[in-house]
C-alpha cells in the first residue's frame, strides 16, 4: 500500500487572502511551500490536493478557473522535481444544494485512497480549517492543523 499526504489549497500552499483564489492574479504559492513538498516526496509521500471550490456552485468563477490555477501549481512544482499525484475539489456549496464529497466529509479523501490504494495509518492531511480536519478524522488518516498562510515546512517538521 502507498502513503499519501493530502493538502488542503488555499492557506496551506497559496495564500489565502480573498473570499474565492480563483483568479491566476491573484494565486501566489506559500514561500516554503517547495521545500516541504520537496521532504514529503523524498519520504515517500504521494502529494494529493483536497479543496472545496465552491465559488463554483455560486457561479463566481468556473471549474476551468480551478483547473489553470492547479496546472500552474503543477508546472511550478515540476520546475523542482515535484509530482502533484492528483487534485480533488468540490465545486459544490451548502448555500446553493447540497452534496457529499465537500470537506468536512471525507468522500475525496475516500476517492483518493481507493485511487491510489492509500494506507490511511500511514497517511495525513493537512489544513488550515477545522472542517479538514474532521473530513481527515473521518477517513481515519492522520491529521495537523496549521495557521493559514504559515509555514508548511513547520507543520510538517516531525513528518520523517
Amino acid at each position: 500500500m502507498n502513503k499519501a499526504f493530502f493538502l488542503d489549497r488555499d492557506g496551506v500552499l497559496n495564500l489565502d487572502h480573498l473570499p474565492y483564489q480563483h483568479k491566476m492574479e491573484d494565486f501566489e504559492i506559500l514561500p516554503d511551500v517547495v521545500p516541504a513538498l520537496q521532504k514529503l516526496r523524498d519520504a515517500g509521500f504521494l502529494l494529493i490536493v483536497i479543496s472545496n471550490q465552491g465559488g463554483i456552485a455560486k457561479g463566481i468563477y468556473q471549474h476551468s478557473d480551478t483547473q489553470k490555477l492547479h496546472d500552474y501549481f503543477s508546472a511550478e512544482m515540476s520546475k523542482h522535481g515535484i509530482t502533484i499525484d492528483a487534485y480533488y475539489y468540490c465545486p459544490h456549496h451548502p448555500n446553493v444544494g447540497k452534496c457529499i464529497c465537500r470537506k468536512p466529509d471525507s468522500v475525496m479523501l475516500e476517492k483518493a485512497m481507493a485511487r491510489y490504494n492509500v494506507d490511511p495509518k500511514q497517511s495525513y492531511f493537512i489544513g488550515d480549517m477545522d472542517r479538514d480536519i474532521e473530513a481527515g478524522e473521518k477517513a481515519g488518516v492522520n491529521t495537523i492543523q496549521m495557521r493559514a498562510n504559515t509555514s508548511l515546512l513547520k507543520a510538517i517538521s516531525h513528518i520523517n
